[in-house]
């Protein structure tokens, strides 16, 4: 099997796919800009500087598998992007988690996690700096279980402690409860989804050396963003159906 088979077969895959969820993402972006003009300034900013990142994320990917630069230059700074747009989601979703629970050893234990994860992603750049050869890869495999790992724990972490919350708000009355119940699917779905992708990527990692890890690595970043911006954009529904609830209460 040839080195461009290796490695660039399921690389441009995963180009293929982060792509793709870039599209989406831009539809999520100005459905949010559009939406929630009334947000707090900082969660606009942080909104921005996702999408700035992922953009970034794109064309590094893209320049990479339609150029292949010198050394993989470029293929180098996914790692690091990744770990960027990743652990700062995650620690949005722990400052909701204190705001919601104020539990501060879960918001702890995520917030170590994710510091964990970052910090993996960029020992695997700087080992991909050092060797630039994919199907050596596994010689820097402990920084990249702590990285992965770490995502992914966090994940499991976050969308534990939000599901158990949700589950006691439950009131008994069926138009609250049902927006509740829809509210931990969403959040059970991006959440487990995020984590299943980092782990199936650690994995494929961990057990094949074909470079078939990269389809699931390249667009976790996007899945991450992706995640955070359904989750945002879809208070909008939930606070309608709630409206409509309440109405329901009151009239009986």
């Amino acid at each position: 099997m040839n080195p461009a088979e290796i490695a660039h077969g399921p690389f441009l895959i995963g180009v293929a796919i982060n792509i793709l969820l870039y599209g989406i993402m831009v539809t999520q972006m100005y459905l949010y800009y559009s939406t929630y003009k009334s947000d707090h300034l900082w969660v606009k900013l942080f909104v921005a500087f996702l999408f700035l990142a992922d953009t970034v994320n794109t064309l590094f990917d893209f320049v990479y598998i339609y150029q292949s630069l010198v050394n993989h230059f470029v293929f180098a700074t996914d790692p690091v992007m990744t770990g960027i747009i990743s652990g700062s989601v995650q620690l949005f979703f722990a400052w909701r988690i204190y705001v919601l629970t104020k539990n501060w050893l879960v918001v702890l234990a995520v917030v170590l996690l994710s510091v964990a994860g970052f910090l993996g992603s960029v020992g695997a750049t700087i080992g991909v700096r050092i060797v630039p050869v994919f199907v050596q890869f596994q010689k820097f495999e402990v920084i990249v279980i702590i990285w992965l790992a770490g995502e992914a724990c966090a994940d499991v972490i976050i969308t534990t402690a939000l599901v158990l919350h949700l589950r006691n708000q439950k009131s008994g009355f069926p138009p609250t409860d049902d927006v509740i119940d829809r509210v931990i699917r969403l959040t059970m779905q991006t959440g487990l989804l995020t984590s299943l992708w980092a782990t199936t990527d650690l994995v494929l990692y961990l057990t094949l050396t074909s470079g078939l890890h990269l389809l699931f690595n390249v667009p976790l970043a996007k899945l991450y963003t992706n995640s955070l911006m359904s989750s945002l954009n879809a208070r909008g529904g939930w606070n309608r159906i709630l409206s409509s609830a309440d109405q329901v209460g009151d009239s009986k």
